[in-house]
């Protein structure tokens, strides 16, 4: 057996590593030409953590969220963010009910396994903040009682540039909660001619079966955790982080917080390449999705820069 295959191998049986390999080739058939971005989708999902997609309009987010819910085979949910929403449109709203003289809660859409929170910055940061608890503790407050959300939950955003007329620019601490920011860019010129020539996406994805269901994304969300982490990697984790609150033009450098969704984010790019301990490589591949959006720059600093120089600065020992 091939030593990658055997290490894959060590941590998940052969059935959950076809299945997941199925899963990333189905991804990869509906979203044409963005094989990195499908990657990171499914590390964020094998790491247990939420995705925020951010580009202009009509490249895709939206058809990625779809392509990814419907292949997991998971419950799914959409919620458009306008300016009118409101919290209890996401959460739900308890309501009296006249026979038994008591409230009783309706849950909102954010009580579903995949919940595509569709250009989430077109709402205002009160709505925003309605999903803070759901994505830091799997769970909801309401009214005394705290509602537990389906295991697993996994929330795609999609946001707009925020310099787009009508955007409101999602709070750090809103930013904190998606373990991955990613962009999808333009599609090349062999992918766009083969999105002109092909069916519908829509259609394409309603046609498409489940690879994966919630008992398999458990298992694998366990393996992932189980990949290996060496003290000389953990001691490159914490040196990017001490060097992100030296870098010149950064106000605010990396929390512990952020240390741990890299290493998070690190494992499940280990096991997806099929392996059972982590690399550099798996690091620096994600530190730019795990680390942009949690950088507060100095003016006219791009966040990008500056992840950029921090990885440079950092040599690995």
């Amino acid at each position: 057996m091939p030593a990658k295959t055997a290490a894959a191998a060590a941590i998940l049986p052969d059935a959950l590593r076809a299945a997941l390999a199925a899963a990333q080739a189905q991804v990869n058939t509906l979203v044409l030409g963005k094989p990195l971005q499908v990657r990171l989708a499914f590390v964020a999902l094998l790491a247990g953590g939420h995705l925020l997609l951010e580009d202009l309009p009509g490249l895709g987010k939206t058809t990625l969220a779809h392509a990814l819910a419907r292949t997991l085979g998971l419950d799914f949910a959409r919620v458009q963010f306008t300016s009118d929403l409101l919290p209890a449109d996401v959460l739900g709203v308890s309501v009296y009910d006249a026979r038994s003289g008591r409230f009783e809660f309706h849950r909102g859409p954010v009580f579903t396994q995949v919940l595509l929170a569709d250009e989430i910055n077109r709402a205002p940061p009160r709505t925003q903040s309605a999903l803070l608890e759901a994505m830091a503790e799997h769970q909801v407050s309401l009214d005394g009682t705290t509602h537990p959300l389906p295991d697993p939950f996994l929330v795609i955003a999609t946001q707009n540039p925020v310099d787009l007329a009508g955007t409101y620019p999602l709070p750090d601490s809103q930013l904190d909660r998606f373990l991955l920011r990613m962009a999808l860019g333009y599609p090349d010129a062999q992918a766009e001619r083969a999105l002109l020539a092909g069916r519908d996406r829509r259609d394409l994805i309603a046609d498409a079966p489940a690879r994966l269901d919630a008992d398999a994304v458990r298992a694998l969300r366990t393996a992932a955790a189980e990949v290996h982490a060496s003290e000389a990697l953990l001691a490159y984790v914490q040196a990017l982080l001490a060097r992100s609150r030296q870098q010149p033009g950064v106000r605010v450098g990396l929390s512990p917080r952020a240390g741990l969704a890299l290493l998070r984010a690190a494992r499940a790019h280990a096991l997806l390449l099929g392996r059972t301990h982590v690399l550099p490589e798996d690091v620096q591949a994600l530190f730019p999705a795990v680390a942009e959006h949690r950088l507060v720059a100095e003016a006219d600093v791009a966040p990008a820069a500056l992840a950029r120089q921090i990885l440079h600065a950092v040599a690995v020992d």
